[in-house]
């Protein structure tokens, strides 16, 4: 971690919708789904504030924006300060940038950081990368992935394509990550008041001659959990004990303390029980995640999510989310 580290700001994305995860967003922000029974957004401020020293964050908010009061009644997180944004409409990325002018530092860069990805890649390599170059704006790149978008350039570093509207035919094309490190100087393309999104920007910045730049980072793991099965792979993820415990905030707990657990039910190394959650005799759970409150009499559960306080689970299930 650098030396001088106190005045880092992050913003982390949590206003979208989560439509792709309904119904496991009917009635929670994306950025909330408990992983291993800890909201997916926490991962993010533990990877920042230990790789980069993050102690200040901004989330904006649009769909029930309530829950992150639940999720941090006193506005806090370990030693994190956290402020929120509500957005009454939609702003997109380069909206909720601009949403957030008066917030953001004027003398130093930013990071912006989707809360929708898990990931533990080396931050202070491309923070690093990032002062050095002076760039507007530096992206966090990974040379494999299912939307290999960004036309990058490997030798000046330097980003020459988005979404194939500069340079169609580059050859060198790289997945975006959702973590991007952003110059004061990089607001002036952002256009006050417009809903858009930032790849507009980055767009604007380049066909203006200014500097965008990328940096590959493929150490460590990164995974999106917009849908429901990379949301279930993330359970696999943290049961390979390849992703790092950042237990300098919070702790998972795959099992919750709180939940009653009967001696004869089996339960996976994948999967995940909540609080208050009663799993009785001879019951069977696989590779699924059982959020609070939930009881199952004699039930076997296969590749299912079960977010519905309250529930009651009986049977054979699979594939199912309820």
């Amino acid at each position: 971690m650098s030396e001088n580290t106190s005045g880092r700001k992050a913003f982390l994305l949590g206003a979208g919708l989560g439509t792709r995860l309904r119904p496991l967003t009917n009635s929670l922000p994306k950025p909330l789904v408990p992983v291993w029974n800890k909201p997916l957004l926490t991962f993010a401020m533990d990877h920042l504030h230990a790789d980069l020293g993050i102690s200040d964050f901004l989330i904006n908010t649009h769909h029930c924006p309530e829950a992150y009061e639940v999720a941090f009644p006193d506005k806090a997180y370990g030693p994190c300060q956290l402020d929120f944004r509500f957005e009454e409409t939609l702003l997109d990325t380069a909206g909720g940038i601009d949403n957030i002018r008066d917030w953001l530092p004027t003398d130093e860069s930013f990071i912006v950081y989707n809360g929708d990805i898990l990931t533990d890649l080396p931050l202070e390599k491309a923070w690093a990368a990032h002062e050095e170059s002076g760039a507007l704006a530096t992206l966090i790149l990974r040379s494999e992935g299912d939307e290999l978008r960004v036309g990058f350039d490997p030798d000046s570093g330097n980003v020459v394509d988005l979404r194939g509207q500069l340079n169609p035919d580059w050859p060198h094309r790289y997945q975006f990550t959702g973590i991007y490190l952003v110059s004061p100087e990089f607001l002036t393309y952002i256009e006050p008041g417009k809903i858009e999104s930032v790849v507009l920007a980055f767009l604007r910045a380049i066909e203006d001659g200014g500097q965008i730049c990328g940096v590959v980072i493929d150490e460590g793991e990164w995974s999106d959990l917009g849908e429901r099965e990379s949301y279930l792979q993330a359970g696999e993820l943290l049961a390979g004990g390849k992703f790092p415990r950042y237990e300098l905030i919070e702790p998972w707990q795959r099992i919750h303390e709180h939940a009653e657990i009967d001696s004869t039910a089996v339960i996976d190394e994948v999967s995940s029980i909540g609080c208050g959650t009663s799993v009785g005799a001879g019951a069977k759970i696989t590779r699924s995640s059982v959020w609070c409150g939930v009881v199952f009499a004699k039930a076997t559960l296969e590749n299912c999510v079960v977010c519905t306080k309250g529930q009651s689970v009986s049977g054979e299930v699979q594939d199912t989310d309820f």
